[in-house]
């Protein structure tokens, strides 16, 4: 069953949660790492659990796993074997299902949805952590790309994900090979959410016309849409990915800051510090399934929330 539309059978919105990494560095954990948030999943795993409730907490309906960065490759540089790494890719679904379990016992009876755990599968430029989810500038196969990916999915699923999170995808040639390895797993839904180049196109530069014609094909794409991209561009890739697809529209941007990859830090002016009143332009223009990527704040899904319960 398709988790996407089930849910919004019955529910005018679908609301992610929002940025992990930012959580956990409030919480004093130190990201300046190649593995990102997965490092804490060794040192500290109760804190990303603990989010992940506050997330549900503040109104979120989906809690995306700590898997992001999380990669047999990744791990493997830190000395850890390929079954030690597929144990941590699998407790990120674990944790994630325990904080919404715990979630569910205290607010069952409340007029939302039973909250959805969506295993997130980052792109391969996460991996080299050189910033190229925002470019899409590495050279790879089809079938690399699909070899790369396929453990990490495959443990998502064995952990039982409700539905995966393809997000921060620059590249359409990366989108195309994670489609075809969705097919190696039937009944497994997932969204597809793309990085932007503007509001036409992604990083890559391939039209959002073409990206979203081509994915409207495929009955296990739950969702198309963007995120981690400047609100700025938000609402014109709506409107141009809700045009040529009838499948529900993901969005969850950055803070609107520029990422640079050297120094691991974000710079220039936040320009989406009020997610609730810029929701209503993304819901007229299409989105359903709205939340907050890089820097936002457990504040502002709740605000997202209650606009929209």
């Amino acid at each position: 069953m398709n988790p996407i539309q089930s849910t919004l059978e019955n529910y005018k919105t679908i609301i992610l949660d929002g940025a992990l990494a930012t959580e956990l560095e409030t919480h004093g954990c130190d990201l300046d790492d190649p593995l990102w948030s997965a490092r804490v999943l060794i040192e500290q795993p109760e804190l990303i659990q603990k989010i992940h409730k506050e997330y549900f907490e503040k109104g979120a309906d989906v809690a995306i796993t700590a898997s992001y960065q999380a990669t047999v490759e990744g791990f493997a540089s830190r000395g850890i074997r390929e079954e030690e790494a597929l144990t941590l890719i699998r407790k990120t679904v674990s944790l994630a299902k325990q904080a919404r379990d715990d979630y569910w016992v205290e607010h069952e009876s409340s007029a939302r949805p039973k909250p959805l755990v969506a295993g997130s599968v980052g792109p391969y430029g996460a991996y080299l952590a050189d910033g190229s989810e925002y470019t899409g500038h590495y050279e790879m196969t089809q079938e690399e790309l699909k070899a790369f990916h396929r453990p990490r999915i495959e443990a998502l699923i064995e952990a039982g994900a409700d539905l995966l999170a393809i997000e921060t995808i620059p590249s359409f040639q990366e989108a195309q090979g994670l489609s075809e390895l969705l097919k190696e797993y039937p009944g497994t839904y997932a969204w597809i959410s793309f990085t932007l180049k503007n509001g036409q196109e992604i990083s890559d530069g391939t039209g959002l016309k073409e990206v979203a014609e081509t994915l409207e094909k495929i009955e296990q794409i739950a969702a198309i849409g963007i995120n981690c991209s400047p609100a700025e561009y938000a609402t014109e890739a709506v409107k141009v990915l809700h045009q040529h697809t009838d499948k529900p529209i993901v969005i969850y941007p950055n803070f609107g800051e520029t990422y640079n990859a050297e120094t691991n830090t974000w710079s220039g002016e936040s320009t989406a510090t009020n997610f609730d009143q810029l929701s209503e332009l993304w819901y007229q223009s299409g989105a359903r399934v709205i939340g907050g990527c890089c820097r936002t704040t457990p504040e502002q899904i709740k605000a997202l929330s209650l606009k929209w319960r």
